[in-house]
Parts: structure tokens; C-alpha cells; sequence
């Protein structure tokens, strides 16, 4: 049992109270036995749950692994009736679940290590699981056990019609109650304390720079603590391009004066007398090679910080791949020839086939009918204002707003309909690992929302080849989704916590004690962290892609981004469930996302700036052809591609004191696996 002692982080007297310690399953080994128990994990029952049901699935819980069960603790709430059980997990399955998950702790020199179960005794605050887990890893170490409950062979669930309760053998347990409706929800528990010191930490001082991230790691888990370290990390990022914008829009000579555009007419360069409020030449050549070269050192020295903090919260070494398969993958029972146990196997290259033949055309069809959507739109675009102008009428100008608006129901229809195939298609894909599942899941609605967000801006600036109206059409765009951002992440929040507060906020000091923690169901479930990576990335693809045309863009993210970071924070604590958290070492597919952004940067650049009616004026005027222009671009496009690829070697992706750490860390491993080799 987790031991509830006066140090360490966040240990509280409350969190032992909340229910009747007398009531919890026993545990037979000596070293587990403790007089308090920490409540972390909730399972939310059926209304009508039969109580030998609930019986049967307690003793599915505290039974020990090598008899099928969980070896966890369990209590049954307000009494064998009701439709909760709450879950904690003693000492030993904690630690052995540690050395599963392969996290790094700290070892009796104070280095950290890989944790090793028969090794435990040598690691620090092995005895306090408060101290030598963070609460999330406490909570997943909890998810982790009832996910991999599998059935040793075919039984019936007692208290289940027959025709639906039978479970197969080595099926998945909690896979198979939440289909036939026993388990309703299975969420971890808030620390009210903690939670508490969190936020007073967090957000509700007068800082503006700085976050808790440790905190946040120990809280929530790696998974939000990596992104709120991405998300400050930016931010910061950003002061630089901000101040470059500031410049050169208003102190940087002919920044904002008039300039006359340049058509091309049968190669032949003309000038023309329209006014262009753009930055002088040397601005727009200074503003696109600064965003290719700041896109490329924000995501080398982003790297370095990631494999810093991964090592700093023990995710160095994390062996995934060698755990129980997730809940949902499927296959022929066999002997895994890695770690021999029985397991669902399912052959490597029969998933490649199914990615490359049948998941990778079916994105591309959806990507061809978002450009068939914008395509639609504009022809429909031009017809509406031919049909206006030979007609005038009023009928005609309302019109006008037809294509938007039948644009924007097609879209939304269509991403509807892509995001359940596209689960679809990766629940088929039949992924051994929740970490491959979820990067081939990202990746495709990645994809298909970039091209939702991007495929209009690469359109004016390359096919309309408009400069003018793609700034207008970038700041409009920045400016609407700042205002938009504001009002959906902080004022909204605000109006629903402080006008319509969550049920826990009115609870009352004497209400039953299982009552305040079924009430944390009463929250929405959080949504995850995909809309704040898209919301970072888009920003990220506006600045490093367009930001030459319309410099004042790192201006407006860095003013949106101060205020995101606390918006976030209170959205997480406040208005949502929390959420399981697995270990995670990095950003994961996001980072890849943020790199191919950065080298498309270079091509969209160095073509804005080809396309720019002052540089072309510029070499007009210089009696340079328009083919040398095109010829020296390609050549400057190529140089710089070089010149990033040069700096993302020269920059290693650790620091060498990481480096070092990883390859003792992996010495140290291979040392206790030798030596539990001789004692075998």
C-alpha cells in the first residue's frame, strides 16, 4: 500500500479521509501493509450493476497477476451495491510496474538509473511511493494494471445475460465490461490539496514568465508536461521575430511607405502604379532568411531541452515496446518471441500493407477533396459575382455570401467524416503500442487540418501569386483567431466556473466522502492536447512560412501566447476531468510536424521573396531577366536548404552531459541484467 507519511510532495492528511481505510482489499505481502491507503483511480459502474458482479470484478482486481488478476487494491465505495469502486495499488505492484514501464529513478548516488525490482533496495525513497512516484505515475501505474486484465480462459461474467457476457480467453477484461455497459468510466481521482498548490503555483500569481513544470510533470504527467515546457519554451521563442517585426514595419527606412507593384507580362518585367505597403527590399530579404534560420534553431535547441527534461523526469528509457499490447490490438494468440509470453500476435508486414495500401490512398482522396472544396469555392466565388454585377439585384448581392457559406458547411462535413475514418482506418492498422497508434492516428488528421488551414494561403500567394491580399488575408486571419482564442479560452472559462460552478465547488463539508469523488465524473472528460498542437503548429507554419509578407505576425502570436499559457493552465485544472497520463519521453509525431514546417519554410520564403513587388521592382530596375531571377532563386533556395541541414548537425540533439547520462543509464542496465543472469 502507498505509504501516507508527513514528507514529501503533497502528502495530506484530507487525502486519507476520504474513505473507511477498513474497507480496503487486503494484501498478503508484509511490505504492502500500511494503515493508510491513497485513493487514485475511480471506476464508474453500471446504475443496475448486479453486486456478484461487483464482487467478481473486486476480486479480478486484488487477485495476484500470476492468477489473472491485477494485484491491486479495491474499495467497494459506500457499500456492494453501489456503482463505484475506487482502486489504489500497493508497494510491490508499483515498483514492479516501474521497472515495466522502464522509468528512471533516483539511484542511492543520487544518479538516475533504470529502476530495477531486484535492484530496489539500492534506489532512494524506495520505501515512500509518494516520494518515489509522482501521483500521475501512481494513477497510470493503476490504468496500466486494469488495461492488461485479460481472461486466463473462456468464462462467463456472473450477473451478465449469457448472450453478452462471455469472455474468451486471453480477452480483454475492462475492454469487455465497458462494451456490454458494466464499466461506464474509469477516471483518476483529484488531489484537492495538491490541485490547489498547483494553481496558486501556476496561474493565480501576477507572473507572467515561468511555470511550475516539475509541478506540472508530478501532477498531470509527462504528457502535459512536456507540452506546457513546448508551449513556454515558444513563446519565449518568439521575442526575438517580434522584435524584428517591430523594426522593420517601423524604423527600417521605406517599412511602410508606398511602392509600386510589378506585374509580369510574358516574362518581361513592367511597372505599374499600384500602391504596396510591404517592407523595402533589404526588410523582405532580412524577415525570410531569419524565419528559415529561426525555425531551424527553435526546433534544434527545442530538442535538447526535451532530452533534458526527459532525463530529468526519469523518461529516458522507457521500454514500451516490451510491455502487454494495448487494449485494442488483436490477433492470433502465440508466444511473443521477445518477451515469451502468450500475447495477440500480428505479423509487421501485414500492417505496413495496410498502411501503404489502403490508409495512405485514402488520405490522399481526402486531401483531393479539400482541394476540390477550394476549388469549388472559388469557381462558385466567380460565378456569384458575374451573376451580381450583370444583374444587381438584391437576391444577387445575398448571393455573394453562397459559396462561404456552402465552403464552410463542406468542409465541416468533411472533417467530420474524415476523423471517424480516419480512426477508423487506424484502429484496422492494428498497432501493438498505444504511442504508434497514437502518432499514425496524429499524423493523419494532421495532415488533412494542414491542409485545411494552409491550402487557401499557398493559393493566393502561389497560384494568384497576390502578395497584397495574402497579407491582408494573414493579418485578418491573425488578428480574428487572436480575438476568437481569447474569448473561447478566457473569457468563457471564466463565465462557466465563476456563473455555473462545477458540483464539487458546492459541496459541503459533511456530504458522504464517495459522493465528492463520484462528482469529479460530473466533469467534462478532457479532449486532449490535439487543438493546442494544431493551434501552436498553425502559428508555427504562419510565422516560419508567410511571416516575410506580413512581419508584424510573431508580434500578434507572442501577445496571444502569454495569455494561452495561463488560459491553458486553468482550463486543465478547472473545467475538466484530469485526465490518465502514459509516460512519454518527447513531444512525439508533433515534433516532426514542427520540423517539416521549418523546411517547407525555406521553399515558401525564398518564392515570397521572388514574388515580392519591391524585389522584382528592385532587380527591374537592375536590368536582371525574369528567367536569371528564377535561376538565382532555385540557387539561393538550395543554399539555404544546405545551410539548415549543416546547422541541424552541428547542433546536437542533447546536450553531451544527457548523452553521458543515456549511456550509463544503458551500461548500468546491461550490468543488472548480467548479473541476474549469474544468479539464475
Amino acid at each position: 500500500m502507498t505509504s501516507l507519511g508527513d514528507k514529501g510532495e503533497g502528502h495530506r492528511e484530507t487525502t486519507t479521509k476520504v474513505l473507511n481505510q477498513g474497507s480496503w482489499t487486503q494484501v498478503s505481502c508484509p511490505c504492502c501493509v500500511s494503515e493508510q491507503v491513497e485513493p487514485l483511480v475511480l471506476i464508474q459502474l453500471s446504475d443496475n450493476i448486479q453486486p456478484v458482479t461487483k464482487r467478481w470484478l473486486i476480486s479480478l482486481i486484488e487477485v495476484s497477476e500470476r492468477d489473472g488478476g491485477a494485484a491491486l487494491l479495491a474499495h467497494p465505495g459506500e457499500d456492494e451495491c453501489g456503482d463505484v469502486i475506487v482502486v489504489s495499488a500497493p508497494r510491490c505492484t508499483l515498483l514492479r510496474a516501474t521497472e515495466d514501464l522502464g522509468l528512471c529513478k533516483k539511484y542511492h548516488n543520487g544518479d538516475m538509473v533504470a529502476f530495477s525490482y531486484n535492484d530496489r533496495d539500492n534506489f532512494s525513497n524506495v520505501d515512500d511511493m509518494q516520494e518515489f512516484l509522482t501521483l500521475a505515475e501512481r494513477q497510470y501505474i493503476v490504468k496500466y494494471e486494469l488495461d492488461f486484465l485479460r481472461a486466463q480462459k473462456e468464462q462467463k461474467i456472473p450477473g451478465v445475460p449469457e448472450s453478452q457476457g462471455v469472455l474468451k480467453a486471453r480477452e480483454n477484461i475492462c475492454q469487455k465490461l465497458e462494451k456490454v455497459g458494466v464499466i461506464k468510466d474509469i477516471f483518476p481521482l483529484h488531489d484537492k490539496q495538491r490541485l490547489t498548490d498547483l494553481c496558486r503555483n501556476w496561474y493565480s500569481g501576477k507572473q507572467i514568465w515561468g511555470q511550475p513544470l516539475d509541478s506540472i510533470q508530478a501532477y498531470f504527467g509527462g504528457t502535459m508536461g512536456f507540452y506546457f515546457s513546448f508551449l513556454d519554451f515558444y513563446t519565449w521563442a518568439l521575442v526575438p521575430p517580434a522584435i524584428l517585426g517591430l523594426v522593420l514595419t517601423f524604423l527600417l527606412p521605406g517599412g511602410g511607405s508606398g511602392g509600386g507593384v510589378v506585374k509580369e507580362q510574358a516574362g518581361v518585367m513592367e511597372g505599374v502604379v499600384e500602391v504596396d505597403d510591404s517592407p523595402s527590399v533589404s526588410g523582405h530579404m532580412v524577415q525570410a532568411v531569419f524565419s528559415m534560420l529561426w525555425s531551424t534553431l527553435v526546433m534544434e535547441f527545442w530538442k535538447r531541452r526535451s532530452s533534458s527534461l526527459s532525463h530529468h523526469w526519469g523518461l529516458l528509457h522507457l521500454a514500451e515496446r516490451f510491455a502487454e499490447p494495448r487494449p485494442g490490438f488483436h490477433g492470433t494468440l502465440g508466444i511473443n518471441p521477445v518477451t515469451g509470453r502468450l500475447e495477440p500476435l500480428f505479423p509487421e508486414w501485414q500492417r505496413q500493407l495496410r498502411v501503404g495500401l489502403v490508409s495512405v490512398p485514402l488520405v490522399g482522396f481526402f486531401l483531393g477533396m479539400v482541394v476540390l472544396g477550394m476549388t469549388g469555392f472559388y469557381h462558385g466565388e466567380a460565378l456569384a459575382q458575374g451573376f451580381h454585377q450583370e444583374s444587381g439585384s438584391l437576391f444577387s448581392g445575398a448571393l455573394l455570401y453562397l459559396p462561404s457559406v456552402a465552403h464552410i458547411i463542406y468542409t465541416n462535413m468533411l472533417g467530420n467524416v474524415y476523423r471517424t475514418v480516419a480512426m477508423q482506418l487506424t484502429e484496422w492498422e492494428n498497432h501493438r503500442e498505444e504511442s504508434s497508434f497514437q502518432n499514425h492516428h496524429t499524423t493523419k488528421v494532421l495532415l488533412f487540418t494542414f491542409f485545411n488551414y494552409f491550402a487557401v494561403l499557398f493559393h493566393i500567394a502561389f497560384y494568384k501569386q497576390d502578395l497584397p491580399l495574402l497579407r491582408k488575408r494573414l493579418a485578418s486571419l491573425l488578428i480574428v483567431t487572436q480575438l476568437v482564442n481569447q474569448c473561447t479560452e478566457v473569457v468563457v472559462p471564466f463565465i462557466v466556473d465563476r456563473f455555473f460552478s462545477a458540483p464539487q465547488k458546492k459541496q459541503q463539508e459533511d456530504d458522504p466522502n464517495v459522493d465528492k469523488l463520484r462528482a469529479q465524473r460530473s466533469l467534462p472528460t478532457f479532449p486532449g492536447l490535439f487543438a493546442e498542437y494544431i493551434e501552436l503548429l498553425v502559428q508555427f507554419g504562419y510565422l516560419s512560412l508567410f511571416s516575410c509578407v506580413y512581419p508584424l505576425t510573431a508580434v500578434l502570436l507572442l501577445l496571444n501566447n502569454v495569455t494561452e499559457i495561463r488560459a491553458d493552465a486553468y482550463k486543465i485544472c478547472k473545467l475538466f476531468r484530469k485526465p490518465f497520463s502514459a509516460p512519454v519521453s518527447n513531444i512525439g509525431v508533433w515534433q516532426t510536424a514542427f520540423e517539416v514546417l521549418g523546411f517547407l519554410s525555406v521553399m515558401s520564403n525564398c518564392w515570397l521573396l521572388l514574388l515580392s513587388p519591391r524585389v522584382r521592382e528592385f532587380c527591374l530596375e537592375g536590368g536582371i531577366s525574369g528567367r536569371n531571377i528564377i535561376l538565382f532563386a532555385i540557387l539561393v533556395e538550395h543554399v539555404l536548404i544546405l545551410v539548415k541541414m549543416i546547422l541541424a548537425f552541428m547542433i546536437p540533439d542533447e546536450p553531451d552531459w544527457v548523452r553521458i547520462k543515456r549511456e550509463q543509464i544503458e551500461f548500468h542496465s546491461m550490468q543488472a541484467l548480467g548479473q541476474s543472469g549469474k544468479l539464475h
